[in-house]
């Protein structure tokens, strides 16, 4: 992998063409049969673990999503282990604030390792995809019982193409992909025959 989108970017803000660029470069958008956290399953999956292996490209995307935030008071910002921690980082870094990631335990997604938010506290929530929007929905509930303030929620990909929603919080994504998924039974893929994965940090996506 060379620097080459990375020398693309440094002109002027990220559009999605140029983030369409670095995943297409880093080969993050995979085709097969995989089924995601929601159980759907569909014959494409946005990894982006791979773009992620690049700091310096992680830095210029972290850069372009906490851009879309110019002008929100944002004073931490949280995402879901495992997808959302590198995003929260760099995230964080170009805001300047804080970057804290929950985690699952015994099934619930909690704040662990000393983390803790104030009540009142402006919390961006990122997180690197979404297609149901479960984890981070999750995490929207955790820093409101906690007594802090949701102001948003930014990803990298949103591959529901604008359908999902956060109960009237504003959601920003450098990409929006409209990616098919299939309910099992339905699933095409399972009905040829063609053999599936689970390529997300807990076995799913």
């Amino acid at each position: 992998m060379g620097d080459g989108c990375g020398g693309m970017m440094a002109g002027g803000p990220m559009g999605s063409t140029e983030v369409m660029a670095i995943f297409n470069e880093t080969d993050a958008l995979r085709q097969g049969h995989f089924v995601l956290t929601s159980g759907k399953h569909s014959a494409q999956y946005m990894q982006c673990a791979q773009v992620l292996q690049y700091p310096w490209l992680a830095a210029a995307l972290g850069k372009a999503l906490a851009a879309r935030w110019a002008g929100v008071a944002v004073e931490t910002v949280v995402g879901p282990a495992m997808g959302g921690i590198l995003v929260a980082h760099e995230v964080g870094r170009a805001l300047g604030v804080r970057a804290l990631f929950a985690e699952r335990q015994d099934g619930k997604m909690t704040l662990r390792r000393g983390f803790t938010l104030q009540p009142g506290e402006k919390v961006l929530v990122v997180e690197d995809v979404i297609t149901t929007g479960g984890s981070v929905q999750e995490v929207i509930d955790l820093v409101k019982t906690m007594g802090a303030e949701p102001v948003g929620v930014g990803v990298l990909v949103d591959r529901s193409g604008g359908q999902v929603t956060f109960a009237g919080l504003p959601l920003r994504s450098l990409l929006s992909l409209t990616i098919e998924a299939f309910a099992p039974e339905e699933c095409p893929l399972c009905a040829r025959g063609i053999s599936w994965e689970k390529p997300g940090s807990r076995g799913n996506v």
